[in-house]
């Protein structure tokens, strides 16, 4: 289940989900510890490391990318480690939540340089944030790193015999973007089913290696975030939390993106800053105010 603003929660977590940054914590109840309390200044357990995946579909980020970028540099501005993860691997295997059709694939060269170029655009973003938002506070750290850095040591029995015994088809089946792509005409590949596997695994590794205990994503990512924490919490006993966005959408309702074929660029050299700035002037006054 989701867990709503926390009713006693001030500060960061209660702050950005009144203004529509967050959108739902997970998970509901059972834990050893609240979301809330692990960002409390005054415990122990602070500060926190918080991480989210950018894919390299393309070589540069897009508008839809933005509400979680926000969400990574609000929580380094109050004093929280986070990590920008580059996925390399998972490019190659596409992500099906909230697609109707298979992504096109794209060859493993390609994914390379998309990936160089999505680094070099989130360390650009994180010194310009650095740059103009400084408040004479103690930030926390903001890290990229690659997937692709920790899967390519794997061998592919070696991993299933280590990690798929962890996973229940049936749970996995139940994911809202699995049913609705195993509905459609298309159908679902393997490749694209065992994406959320990966993303499980991420969050183990980024948990083990960097004590990371909160995956920020997408509200289309919910599923893959469950799956992370039902492994983490399989493997380990430990409780870890999800965090979502909501999804940046055209005036139609659907989602930007480069698939789409409506995503506006946070690469100037793709879309122009007078292009990016009409984007959000041509936006209708409701749905500013929703989002």
């Amino acid at each position: 289940g989701l867990r709503k603003a926390h009713s006693g929660a001030q500060g960061l977590l209660a702050a950005q989900k009144a203004r529509g940054l967050f959108k739902d914590f997970f998970p509901e109840t059972g834990t050893k510890i609240e979301l809330p309390e692990l960002f409390d200044r005054g415990t122990a357990s602070f500060p926190q490391t918080i991480y989210c995946g950018f894919d390299p579909t393309a070589d540069s980020l897009h508008v839809g990318h933005l509400l979680a970028l926000l969400g990574l540099f609000h929580l380094q501005r109050a004093g929280h480690n986070v990590i920008a993860l580059v996925g390399g691997a998972t490019a190659r295997l596409g992500d099906p939540s909230g697609r109707t059709k298979e992504r096109e694939a794209l060859e493993t060269e390609r994914v390379r340089a998309n990936a160089r170029a999505l680094r070099l655009g989130l360390e650009a973003l994180a010194a310009n944030h650095q740059q103009l938002f400084t408040d004479g506070r103690s930030w926390g750290s903001f890290t990229v790193l690659d997937n692709s850095a920790w899967y390519q040591k794997q061998h592919l029995v070696d991993f299933l015999a280590a990690v798929g015994g962890h996973f229940r088809m049936g749970t996995l089946l139940s994911r809202q973007s699995v049913q609705l792509r195993l509905k459609s005409p298309e159908g679902m590949s393997l490749a694209e089913f065992f994406y959320q596997v990966l993303q499980a695994y991420d969050f183990y590794y980024l948990f083990q290696r960097y004590g990371c205990r909160v995956q920020l994503g997408g509200s289309d990512q919910l599923g893959n975030i469950m799956s992370g924490y039902e492994f983490i919490n399989k493997l380990t006993g430990e409780d870890v939390f999800g965090i979502t966005v909501p999804l940046i959408t055209s005036t139609t309702g659907a989602k930007l993106g480069k698939s789409a074929g409506n995503a506006v660029w946070l690469n100037r050299d793709k879309t122009s800053p007078f292009e990016l700035y009409q984007f959000f002037v041509r936006q209708p006054d409701d749905s500013v105010e929703r989002d």
